[in-house]
Formats: structure tokens, sequence, C-alpha cells
């Protein structure tokens, strides 16, 4: 007997619930064999709309077997994160009792111990949740076929999380290689947030077809604003919003349950120390939760908020995907959120139910914030969402597909290039590279064929090509995976005698710049640096003295193209004298300020701002179109007017504009034109202008570990991250020399343009430019949009306590300048804490000069 929609509406009704009309399209799209794209509001109940589908179809009733062995693998269930996929093993337990079906569920990700992976290894859960690395690794065993042979259906949870990535990538060729297998098999996603729904459904479904489900129940989410008690007319990036902690207090204790969220590890770290200073009394009842903490702390701040037992949680992206915490009552957003659909996704984790409302309450970290508040209430509003686009044809994610499958049972190249073909991201792949990618796994290319390391994937006497070592199969097993970062190591108390637990992880770059004796914070505790012995970091409790805060990479996110546009129309109507909101009246003294000396950017006009200072002549350019587009457009302006007119350029960026600053006089308003913006050759230019070379060779070492280049080590041999990039460099320089068409080589310089500049959208860019008219506005002093970038140059060669000495007398002169309006206050800076988490530790340097008369770059920080 299998269970019905009659049972399942039972269940449901003994839960209280009913079921919603996506559900019920859902579990009859399922019976009748549809695979499809579900699409609804975070907490509206995709998981019990699949899960029960699922359950429908393929369970059997009644009492276990005889033998009381559970059905075999039916179902898997991939998710993007080990947090989710707890908290969905639990969800899709939960029925199974009361229903009596005889299915059992397992998980498997990387925190999975090795006696719960040996029971996997001889028989697989009925339903497994896994992520998309361990199910490749899964896919390795010599018996992988056999083992997924009863495999009915697949869910991808999050679909939009692994859709716009490598991971994604790696997730559609393990569908292929299932389907080769069981062409009938059933595949849903599921996704709270796309913008481009068709595209997800097909890259999901390649090359078949399915069903898109809307899940349109009713779901409030409101968006508000935590207004500042005072105004910053000339704000800047870097305060990480610490002098809005009493009012950040105040709206915790409204609640039963809240969540913080914040961009970065570091910020959420500063947070939680500074709500445990503010409020001694909550310890024990605040936490800490982001991904370099250990297991052991994750699960007990996620069991922490489940039960309720937690006041409040500091935490980053780490909570952002659908982990249900009913308790959650308040989702507080640090800064801003950068992006419409990340904004609604953190969002919905107050009010995690079908019915009930979620609300986000933003905090600004500075002025402008509040813009973007605004802007980002309406984008919300009107659903702007984000499109998330699948990567095409990343050769060193397939080459390590290829030695994956030799290692699951073999393969034979004509009958893998057309499965490989049945992945979206494959579908052009060509017999050329087809041909290359072979090659390349057999003898490493033309420059590697001599080292029997690179000799990974042989023929047989039958043609089946297989992994001809133990050794070499067990290398790659333990490399599998797309996510690539610096080296990680474990931080652990000091003990006399032995090493106490392990708090979590840190990347080896931060740790590289201290010496014993050093502070850093790190979960929420003030550390003293022991000693680093072994990829472990030693450390004891410490107190009184100032600390450094760890810097992780892959924190800083760049304004999104919806969020910029929402942005633009917010200043256009301030241009208008239309201040519609609260937060755009409370920043009203700001954008007048900036009417007054200069002028707002609106939608159809391109503000540029020409200032002479002892330091030069400076234009600030104000796209609005996000600080990885901002780089490679100030590099391109500046090299095209170095080309014709000799001239030096220091840059800065942030997410509203850039800065070019030369020592000689730059006549703008005869180099500002059309044809400056051109899109037309425009990749020979952007390589041109940029150290593309040195960019591709950072981005390379990512592609040669993913490849199967470059090995990390052992577990507990690892090798440092500068080891690493010695090697993915050594492999660089050899394959630029002897192998210059190294196909690996290409890839390295096509995601330097596609992913670190984003090439695509500074066309777009570009384009818009050309069609704006440009306001040229010279400008007596820096203006408030004109300020922050002043900051971020200034950033490169201070130490934080010089750049706040010259930051809070720029800001008394210009307050003086402005009049009334300001705050009481001129500037409340003390000893902030700077944005960039590594300048709390960084030592006073002079600026460097370039003698070129290509741009130098610089980095910048604001956000």
């Amino acid at each position: 007997m299998s269970p019905s929609p009659h049972l399942a509406g039972a269940w449901f009704a003994r839960q209280g619930w009913s079921p919603f009309a996506f559900q019920e399209r859902v579990w009859q799209a399922v019976a009748e064999g549809e695979s499809g794209l579900l699409h609804a509001s975070t907490g509206a109940g995709k998981t019990y709309a699949v899960w029960f589908a699922a359950l429908h179809r393929f369970a059997e009733g009644g009492s276990a077997t005889a033998s009381n062995q559970s059905a075999p693998l039916t179902v898997l269930w991939i998710t993007p994160m080990r947090a989710l996929a707890a908290d969905t093993a639990r969800a899709l337990e939960a029925p199974l009792k009361d229903l009596d079906i005889a299915w059992d569920i397992g998980l498997r990700t990387g925190d999975t111990g090795s006696a719960e992976r040996a029971r996997q290894g001889r028989r697989l859960p009925s339903a497994l949740v896994t992520t998309p690395e361990s199910l490749t690794l899964l896919l390795t065993r010599a018996d992988a076929r056999q083992a997924f042979a009863g495999l009915r259906m697949l869910v991808v949870d999050e679909w939009h999380e692994l859709l716009g990535n490598k991971r994604g990538v790696q997730l559609q060729l393990a569908l292929a290689r299932l389907r080769q297998w069981n062409p009938t098999l059933i595949v849903w996603g599921l996704s709270a947030t796309l913008g481009n729904q068709t595209h997800a459904l097909e890259v999901l479904l390649h090359p078949g077809h399915g069903r898109l489900v809307q899940g349109l129940t009713p779901k409030t989410l409101q968006v508000d604003t935590l207004l500042p008690p005072t105004l910053e007319r000339f704000p800047w990036a870097g305060h990480l919003g610490l002098r809005m902690l009493p009012q950040v207090v105040e709206e915790l204790e409204t609640a039963a349950t809240s969540l913080v969220f914040t961009n970065t590890r570091s910020q959420a770290e500063l947070w939680y120390q500074a709500l445990l200073d503010a409020r001694p009394d909550w310890a024990g009842l605040i936490a800490l939760h982001h991904g370099s903490l250990s297991r052991e702390v994750r699960d007990w701040v996620e069991r922490g908020l489940k039960d309720g037992r937690l006041k409040a949680v500091v935490c980053t992206s780490s909570l952002d995907l659908g982990v249900d915490f009913l308790p959650v009552e308040r989702v507080l957003q640090i800064g801003s959120p950068k992006g419409v659909a990340r904004l609604m996704q953190r969002a919905g984790r107050s009010g995690h139910a079908p019915g009930r409302p979620s609300r986000v309450t933003l905090v600004p970290t500075h002025s402008l914030e509040l813009v973007e508040a605004a802007a980002a209430r309406d984008a919300v509003a009107a659903r702007r969402v984000e499109a998330r686009l699948s990567p095409e044809k990343p050769l060193d994610v397939l080459v390590q597909h290829l030695v994956s499958m030799a290692l699951g049972g073999g393969f034979r190249p004509d009958a893998l290039f057309a499965e490989v073909r049945h992945a979206w991201a494959y579908r052009h792949l060509g017999e050329a590279k087809w041909a290359w990618a072979l090659a390349f796994v057999r003898h490493g290319g033309h420059s590697l064929t001599a080292y029997p390391d690179y000799r990974r994937v042989e023929p047989d006497e039958h043609g089946v090509w297989r992994v001809p070592s133990r050794r070499l199969a067990l290398r790659h097993r333990m490399s599998i995976g797309t996510i690539v970062s610096d080296a990680a190591l474990t931080v652990k108390f000091w003990r006399q005698g032995g090493s106490g637990g392990a708090l979590g992880s840190v990347e080896e770059g931060f740790i590289a710049r201290l010496r014993p004796g050093d502070c850093f914070l790190f979960a929420g505790r003030l550390l003293e640096l022991v000693r680093v012995d072994n990829m472990t970091v030693y450390v004891r409790r410490a107190s009184g003295r100032k600390p450094a805060v760890p810097r992780w990479n892959g924190g800083r996110m760049p304004l999104s193209t919806e969020l910029a546009d929402a942005l633009v129309d917010q200043l256009g109507a301030a241009a208008r004298g239309e201040f519609a909101n609260v937060e755009m009246q409370r920043v009203r003294p700001l954008l007048e300020v900036q009417q007054a000396w200069s002028a707002l950017p609106t939608a159809t006009s391109l503000l540029a701002e020409v200032l002479k200072s002892r330091e030069g002549w400076h234009l600030f350019l104000y796209p609005f179109a996000g600080r990885h587009v901002h780089l490679g457009l100030a590099n391109l302006l500046a090299w095209r007017v170095a080309q014709r007119q000799p001239v030096t350029f220091s840059i800065a960026v942030n997410d509203y504009g850039f800065e070019l600053l030369s020592p000689t006089e730059v006549d703008w308003a005869r180099w500002l034109t059309p044809a400056l913006f051109g899109h037309e050759h425009l990749l020979a230019d952007v390589l041109a202008s940029l150290n593309a070379g040195e960019m591709a060779r950072r981005r390379f070492r990512e592609i040669a570990r993913i490849a199967g280049l470059v090995f990390s080590g052992y577990p507990g041999a690892q090798k440092s991250a500068r080891q690493l990039q010695a090697s993915s460099g050594l492999f660089f320089e050899v394959f630029r020399q002897y192998d210059p068409d190294n196909l690996l080589l290409a890839q390295a310089e096509e995601e330097v343009l596609r992913q670190e500049l984003d090439v695509t959208r500074l066309e777009q860019a570009l384009r818009r430019l050309q069609e704006r008219h440009l306001d040229i506005r010279p400008i007596k002093r820096p203006t408030p949009l004109a300020f922050p970038l002043l900051v971020e140059r200034f950033r490169e060669g201070m130490s934080t306590e010089k750049l706040a000495d010259r930051i809070a007398r720029m800001v008394r002169d210009l307050e003086k300048a402005a009049g009334p309006g300001g705050p009481e206050s001129a500037v409340e800076i003390g000893q902030p804490s700077l944005e960039r988490d590594d300048d709390l530790s960084r030592r006073p340097r002079a600026p460097r000069q370039r003698k070129t008369g290509l741009p130098r770059q610089r980095k910048t920080a604001g956000r």
C-alpha cells in the first residue's frame, strides 16, 4: 500500500496545516513522472511539496519487512550547505513514523563520521541528503552503478545557490551520469529567489523539459530601517555600524529570538563581542555562527535556535539558506545586503512558516546606506531579483570529472563524451576540447608527459579508461570539489602536555602576519597566539589588549545591478525634490549638500566631478555599477586616456563610482566623450589596461587545484598556501613557455574577465554610459559622494590611527564648509573598526608611485 494524497492530507491536518495548491500541483506532476522547478517564497512549504510527492509515488507503506530492512536508496536530496543538510534530514524524517513508511534517512557531508560512512558503504539509506561534492565522491565507487540502481528521484534544494558557480556544474555532470543510468529519473529543483527561472529550469533538466511551478502563497515581507540618531553628511565606509549598537540592543530586546546577519565573518566576530560587552547578562543567550567555527559549535547554536533557547545569533551566510528555525521572530541586517535576492533570503529566516510574515530590519553602517535601504525595500516590493547564469565549459571541472568517472567503474571515451554533453554547461563542447581533456588526464598534456603523477587515467586492454594506481585514486578522492580557498589552520586551546578542543579554522594568510603573543578575536573570544605547529594554531585566552580580526577570503560582495538601479531611482527622485520615505528624509541633509556643491546622479545622467587639490587632479565618476565593474572601468578609461596623453593615474573604487588621480592636469571635458566609453575592442583593451598576466596567475591556482595539478596534502600534512601558490605558479610558467595552447591558461584568462572584472556587465555598463547625458561638475572640495573614494585611497598608505586622524580633520573642515545641518558632533571616530578587517594589524607604509603611463590598481574596501 502506497501513501496517498489523502493520507498526506490527514498528516497535514494533524499538524494543523492544509496543503497549498502549488503543493498539490507538484504531487500531481511527480505522480505523472514529470520533473520540474518549484519556485516559492521562503517558508512556504517547498520541502514537503516535493517530499510527499516522492512518498506518494515511491514509498511502500505498512510495517517494515520481516528483516527489518528499510527500502533501498530511492531519493537523493542535494543541498549546498551542511547546516541545511542536517535540518532537511530532520524535516524529511518527521512524517515517516506517523505514516508507517519503512524508509530511513541518511546524511552524507563533509561532517559525516567514518563509522557512518562505513555503514553507507555497505548499504545506502532510502533517502540520502548530501552535497554536490559528496555525491561525486559516491560516484567514484567501483560499484556506483549498482549502489544507485534503485534511485528514482533527485531533489536539488536552494538551486539558485548552485546554479551560477562551478559547484553547480559539478552537479550537472553528476546528474548527466545518473540520468544515463536511469533515463526515467525524476529531478526537481527548489528555489525562493530566482530572477531567471526559465534558465534555471533549462540548466537543471537539460536536455529534457519539465514543469515550472510557482508557489504563489501569501507572504508578507516587511523591510524597515533602523535610523541613526545623527547623520554624517560626509560618510565613509568603515564604521561597521557599531555606533548603532544601542539601537540594535533595543531591537533585540523586543523579540524572543533574533538573527543578526553580517556580510563577513570578521564583522560577525566584532558584532558578537560588542553585543556581549554591551549586555554581559546575555552571556549564554547570544551566540556566534559562521562557516569557520567547528562543527560542534555550529550544531550547538543550531539546536539552541531550534529550541528557542537563544536570544540572538550573530551570523553570516552560513545561516542564509532554508534552515527552519521557527522561534526566530526578527532578522537584522548589518550594512547593505548588496543584493535583492540575498535580502529576501535572509528576511525569510524570520516567520519561517506558511502564512507568517517575515521582517528584516536594515542597520546602516554609514549615511549613504540609508539610500540603499530605501532602494532595497522598493526592489523587494517589485521583486526585482537578480538573475543567476550557469558557467559554460569550465575545463578544470571536466578534467576532475573524467578522473572521478575513471574511478567509478571506468569509462569509454565516446560514451562519456555523449553523456557529458547532456550537462547544460557542456552542451556545445567540441571534439577538439574533449580530445585535449582526455590527453590531459592521460599524460598531462604536451609538457607533463614525463611525470608519472600526471598519468592519472589509462585505457585497459578492453578500452576502458581507469585510474592505474591506488595512490592516485586516494589523492583524487581527497581533492574532489570546486571550493578553493587559502589553506585553513585548525585553532585549538593550548594545554600543557597536550592540546585542548578545536574552536574552528582560520586562513593561513591571516596567521602568517601574527607573532606569538599577538591577540585576535575568534569564535567570540579574545585569544593570544601561543604557537603554530603542524597546521594547528595554539592559543590561550587573553584580555585587555587590542585584537586583530581574522580576515577570510570571499567576504566582499559587489552591489547588484538590480539594487544599483533602484538606488539611482531614489537619487533621481531626490534630484527632483522628492523624499518619499523616512530613509530619504533622514539622509536629505547629505543629499542637499551633494546637490548644492555638485549634482545628484540620475538614471539619464552620468555625473563626473573634477577637483584640483594639493595631490593633483581628481576625476570622480559615478556609474553605480558595482566595485568589480568599476575596477575594470577605471583601469580601462585610464589606459585609453594614457594612450592619448602621457599621464599616470592612481585609482580607487567603491560600489558607487571610482576616482582617477593624476599628478598632471587632464582636460576631462575633452576626453569624456561617448568614444571613450566605446565597447569595440573591449577585451583587448581591458587586458592591456590591467596586469592581466598576474591576475590570471592568481586565478590559475584555483584551476590547477580543481584540475588535480596540485595536491593540498594528506590529513595532518597539508601543504601551506605559499607552497600551493608556488606549485601552481610553476605550472603556469611551464605551460606558458612550453605549452602555450594549454586550455587551462585560456580558462584562467577567461575567468579573470568573467568573474573578477565581470566583463559582460562591464560591456553593459559602457553601453548605458554612452546613452547617458554627461554632467561634468567642477568642485571646490570633496562632495559627500566623493569623500568615501578619498578614504579608500588613503587606506592604502596609512595605519588605522593615522587614517582616523586624517579623516577626522577632513570631516571637520567639510562640515564647517557645508554649514548648519550636520550632526551635533562632526565625526565620532575615536578608534574606529575599519571595514577592511586586516587594517587593525596593518603597519604604516608609504604609498608606491608608478613610473609608467599605465594606471596603478588600488584595492578598496568600502561597502
